[in-house]
């Protein structure tokens, strides 16, 4: 039990919420370097920003403080400096290596929530509009009988063109009459 591996086991638990929140909102990311956005994000989540000490406005400053200049994503290395430079603002009263640890305690085993994200509202109009046990008409044949559409075959009538002549009924009962006969 030294405190480098304790060290190291903290390290990893910060690493994977770093991961969690560079590929958050991003098919393509992977993992490895965080996007502006997402470092914003990851500070709201976990509280970095209080509103006194640490604001939104100072943690785009330390981003592109930190990142390079071309460049629009950080990676976890930079990631940890971007932390210490926020942990000192964060922390004014601790030392930089306890304000540090406050820091990746604020952060660690944290993935990106979905606060703010806008929840649909049933309303009886709404509800009403889409209840297809109450459709009539052509609109009722666009839907099966629990409810899910039927895309394309709901909307147009498709021709059946499996058969040697068009619209022949009794497909596949050839072998079943002559075996009968027999």
């Amino acid at each position: 039990n030294s405190p480098e591996g304790a060290a190291a086991g903290e390290l990893s638990a910060l690493e994977e919420a770093f991961r969690k929140f560079a590929v958050h909102g991003d098919t393509r990311a992977t993992g490895k370097e965080m996007h502006g956005k997402n470092w914003s994000k990851l500070c709201k989540d976990c509280q970095i920003i209080d509103g006194k000490n640490v604001t939104t406005t100072d943690v785009d400053i330390v981003f592109s403080k930190i990142k390079g200049k071309s460049v629009r994503t950080i990676t976890f290395e930079q990631f940890k400096e971007a932390l210490q430079e926020l942990s000192k603002k964060r922390f004014k009263g601790k030392s930089d290596e306890e304000a540090l640890q406050e820091m990746y305690k604020l952060i660690e085993g944290k993935g990106p929530g979905l606060t703010g994200v806008t929840k649909t509202v049933a309303s009886p109009t709404v509800s009403r509009l889409t209840d297809t046990s109450k459709f009539t008409g052509s609109h009722k044949e666009r839907f099966d009988a629990s409810g899910k559409g039927k895309g394309r075959a709901g909307r147009e009538d498709l021709v059946d063109n499996s058969g040697y002549v068009s619209g022949y009924k009794h497909a596949g009962t050839y072998d079943h009459k002559v075996q009968g006969n027999k």
